[in-house]
């Protein structure tokens, strides 16, 4: 920004600016203020973005847990088929039934576990906000001193 000099000291320059050592309290305050205001929209762009990604992770997890259910309840339809053809017909139609049904319920487990370790590797702390978090007060207090 630049000061023009009033209009009585026509023939004489412009008072230069303070340099920075050298600035009012009040510009000081105003400095520190925008930068904590700079400092805490980037602090939420952060926290915002981590929450994004782990809620992807859980729902990932949530989706394996819910095709598990889906599953395990066509391992149920099948094995209830399996034993109304072992009450009513020979062995061949039971045999494939039962393997049928043991397909089913082997992938609604394996889907199960693999659900339940999706949502145990998700990580509600947001450790990279927490951090960048910690820098900012040891940088406020830096700039107090």
């Amino acid at each position: 920004m630049s000061q023009t000099a009033p209009q009585s000291n026509m023939g004489e320059p412009a008072p230069a600016q303070a340099p920075d050592d050298e600035r009012s309290v009040v510009e000081i305050i105003g400095d520190v203020a925008s930068d904590l205001t700079a400092l805490v929209r980037q602090e939420m762009e952060l926290a915002t973005a981590e929450l994004k990604q782990e809620a992807t992770k859980a729902g990932k997890g949530a989706g394996m847990l819910g095709a598990a259910g889906l599953l395990g309840h066509l391992a149920l339809v099948f094995l209830s088929l399996a034993l109304v053809y072992l009450l009513d017909n020979w062995m061949p139609a039971e045999l494939a039934a039962l393997i049928v049904t043991v397909l089913w319920g082997g992938m609604a487990v394996v889907l199960a576990l693999s659900g339940k370790q999706q949502l145990q590797s998700t990580n509600p702390q947001l450790p990279k906000t927490q951090r960048t978090l910690k820098e900012d007060v040891q940088w406020a207090r830096a700039q107090k001193s």
